[in-house]
């Protein structure tokens, strides 16, 4: 009977602490984060000097990839990126397949509607890309007329924002970014909307590419990092973690190295 009563109390031991393990997991992340010793980072891999990694070497490179190893020797922990996408950024962050997502991610009503976001510490207008050899498009204004294809990616801040200020071109809405990027080097479309990051580091390697800036501001979105609501404590460590970075000059380090200094958020 004694043996029975031990065993009892044995397993009623065990089941609490892998309940309370699971709470760990499931609830507070920086609970988990310091259980399991990781930090998981979504990110989003094609984006040009955010979180890109290198087709050729496999190497992930990009301001916010330095930002994410800052922040995980702040926390004392590993960082572990997962891949992610505008499109999937919502689902990926509300079903817990990271902690944060940290890919420049543009504040717009429809995100904040699902997610939290931490203080900005970027922001970029919109920007367009077209072809040399490309005659409808000459200056901004020549955007938005009847017979001009707009190409956008599906899931980026580009996809709501056009469809609200184009009045008289067509709008294309495509699947991936590299999509976006053929249609109009095929001429099937006349510019693709982009931001500062991007459109830097894309016309650098895009010998047939030519940028179209807007003449004054024309939709700047501040981008911030993104989690799950009703996780305060994570959230309010995360304000702490960007406040400190802005406040020592990682940030600026960080966005001098990637030549992204002309947006970073005060």
């Amino acid at each position: 009977m004694r043996n029975i009563v031990l065993s009892l109390v044995v397993m009623a031991a065990l089941s609490a602490q892998h309940q309370s393990f699971a709470q760990s997991l499931t609830g507070n992340h920086l609970d988990r984060i310091q259980t399991t010793h990781s930090l998981r980072v979504c990110i989003w891999p094609d984006y040009y000097g955010i979180t890109y990694r290198n087709p050729k070497t496999q190497l992930l490179s990009g301001i916010d990839i330095d930002l994410a190893h800052e922040l995980g020797k702040d926390l004392g922990v590993a960082v572990q990126f997962v891949d992610s996408s505008f499109a999937k950024l919502i689902e990926d962050v509300t079903q817990d397949r990271c902690d944060v997502a940290m890919f420049a991610i543009g504040i717009t009503p429809q995100r904040s509607e699902k997610l939290r976001f931490t203080q900005p510490h970027l922001a970029s207008d919109i920007y367009a890309v077209t072809t040399k050899t490309n005659r409808r498009i000459k200056s901004w204004d020549d955007i938005d007329k009847t017979g001009t294809v707009v190409a956008v990616a599906k899931g980026t801040l580009h996809e709501p924002v056009m469809k609200d200020k184009l009045k008289a071109a067509q709008l294309l809405i495509l699947d991936t970014p590299f999509a976006r990027e053929q249609e109009v080097q095929s001429g099937r479309a006349d510019v693709f909307m982009t931001d500062y990051p991007y459109s830097q580091r894309f016309l650098a390697n895009a010998d047939w590419a030519r940028l179209v800036s807007p003449p004054s501001a024309y939709h700047i979105t501040p981008y911030a990092y993104a989690i799950k609501p009703g996780d305060e404590a994570w959230l309010k460590r995360l304000e702490t973690f960007v406040s400190t970075i802005k406040r020592d000059g990682r940030l600026m380090t960080a966005a001098k190295r990637h030549q992204l200094d002309p947006i970073v958020a005060p």
